[in-house]
């Protein structure tokens, strides 16, 4: 990373003894190097996995989705003695967030939808690749899946390991994530 004494080193021994000439030049670089410093912490701002808020929303429209669900998502609330949507599985209601459902993602379940779409993105449509496209949306969490073909268009995927959130699982069974072969119907379970 670039300092304002890379400059200031750079000073002949003429002019180094000249305490507002050597101001001058440390305010001159202070401005370079700033703008530098602000460029080189870019690409870790809009890194898929370590952006948050607006800079994800970013990431998130450059890649084709945004933040936002035209329907809302139900019964992925907290609640106690609800199976599915207790400690760490359900949404935590907001004071704005509406009764009805979930219609805006929090920052973890839109970067696995963001992983979805890359990966719909730069994929070949068949049903052999699917596994690994799920399997890297789950990121290191070590949940996995497991695809069985039932060759009469239709498929279930076994979702294994840590269960997803119940708001994640809303939405991969609901069709929100982009990653189904056409004609296929999908059925996802929770296998334990």
């Amino acid at each position: 990373m670039p300092a304002i004494t890379d400059y200031t080193g750079l000073i002949t021994s003429e002019h180094a003894s000249a305490p507002k000439y050597i101001a001058m030049i440390a305010a001159l670089a202070g401005a370079a190097v700033s703008q530098q410093q602000l460029v080189a912490s870019m690409p870790a701002a809009f890194d898929v996995d370590q952006a948050i808020g607006p800079q994800l929303d970013a990431v998130g429209l450059w890649v084709g989705i945004g933040r936002n669900i035209n329907v809302p998502i139900n019964n992925v609330y907290f609640a106690w003695d609800t199976a599915g949507v207790g400690w760490d599985q359900g949404v935590w209601k907001g004071p704005g967030d509406p009764t009805t459902g979930v219609t805006t993602l929090d920052d973890g379940t839109y970067r696995q939808i963001i992983r979805a779409k890359i990966g719909a993105n730069h994929w070949d449509g068949t049903l052999g690749t699917i596994v690994p496209l799920i399997n890297n949306i789950f990121g290191s969490s070590g949940t996995y899946v497991q695809l069985t073909d039932n060759s009469d268009g239709t498929a279930i995927v076994n979702i294994f390991g840590p269960a997803p959130s119940a708001l994640f699982m809303a939405l991969l069974t609901g069709g929100y994530i982009p990653l189904k072969p056409a004609g296929v119907k999908f059925t996802y379970t929770l296998a334990s």
